[in-house]
């Protein structure tokens, strides 16, 4: 699970290529983007590693699998959003992350991370002891539900006898895995570099943008299915709908986005990336799943400018 890197020959090769993909929740679906900008470019990471949403778009690409990734997150309204959410009350998240997990096995079935094309490291953090989890072998669609389980939103994921949460908590933009595996030239996509202050939570008004009124009800309503009148009110309460405040969600990603700001700050000064993107995201609610088209567009334009710098990185290193 977190075990000890491999001990790179760096001039073995021509300078093996790093991609940090930071965590981010729905401005993740930049790094979709990020990497089709790589490609059209000839510029194929060796090493990927991926925090929460970094993980889950960097897994699915090193597994070959972003083309079926992308085109189900370009057609995710907020209604479907919604029937991907199943609330489970009572246990230890508000989500128990069923549906989203199916959903990646459809797209990835068995895959082991130690059998992809690339070497792929998804970043978690032990619960007990707050320890960073690297996670590099073993099913992959376990490692990225590790990788996203946001505390009080996703259930903790137990891998090999270790409950697992949210990398995010302990290293929001993974550089220092990169460098451990080998690489020489590390580009880092960090979603939080304008964020604090502005948009850091989607409060109700997320539940209006691009969809009709229609729309929002009918995703809502199948959210609350089920659901007898004090739980309905309660789930009202959670993702703040109808009132003036934001609500209990809210605030968690809120919470969830300052530190990562804050400590991804602290991580890139300490170990720096090469090469730095920092796409212009703070516009997009971290639930704002529904925006990919416009968060993908954003990701190529920031990788496209930042090309110049890699390809002088990439000549200067060969």
């Amino acid at each position: 699970m977190n075990g000890h890197p491999d001990r790179p020959n760096w001039f073995s090769r021509p300078a093996p290529i790093g991609l940090a993909l930071g965590s981010g929740v729905a401005r993740g679906w930049t790094h979709i983007g990020v990497l089709r900008a790589l490609e059209r470019a000839g510029i194929r990471p060796d090493i990927i590693a991926g925090t929460s949403i970094g993980a889950v778009v960097g897994g699915c690409y090193a597994a070959g699998k972003l083309n079926q990734l992308e085109e189900w997150a370009r057609g995710l309204t907020q209604s479907r959003l919604f029937r991907f959410l199943d609330i489970r009350l009572g246990s230890s998240g508000l989500i128990a992350g069923n549906r989203l997990a199916d959903e990646l096995t459809e797209k990835l079935g068995d895959l082991e991370s130690q059998h992809l094309s690339q070497r792929f490291i998804a970043i978690a953090t032990e619960l007990a002891t707050g320890h960073e989890i690297w996670l590099r072998e073993g099913n992959l669609v376990e490692n990225l539900r590790a990788s996203y389980a946001l505390p009080g939103i996703f259930n903790p994921v137990k891998v090999h006898n270790h409950w697992l949460i949210d990398g995010a908590l302990v290293n929001p933009v993974p550089v220092s895995a990169c460098r451990a595996f080998g690489a020489r030239l590390v580009i880092a996509v960090n979603l939080n570099a304008d964020s604090f202050g502005k948009g850091t939570f989607a409060d109700a008004e997320h539940l209006h943008h691009n969809e009709t009124e229609e729309d929002e009800d009918s995703g809502f309503r199948s959210l609350l299915s089920g659901a007898n009148r004090p739980d309905r009110l309660l789930l009202r309460q959670l993702f703040g709908v109808g009132n003036s405040a934001p609500g209990l969600t809210d605030v968690m990603f809120a919470s969830l986005n300052i530190i990562q700001d804050r400590l991804a700050r602290s991580r890139l000064a300490g170990d720096p990336p090469d090469v730095t993107i920092n796409p212009q995201v703070a516009h997009v609610g971290l639930m704002e799943f529904h925006r990919a088209t416009e968060l993908i567009e954003l990701g190529e334009e920031a990788m496209e400018a930042a090309l110049p710098t890699v390809q002088d990185a990439l000549s200067f290193l060969q």
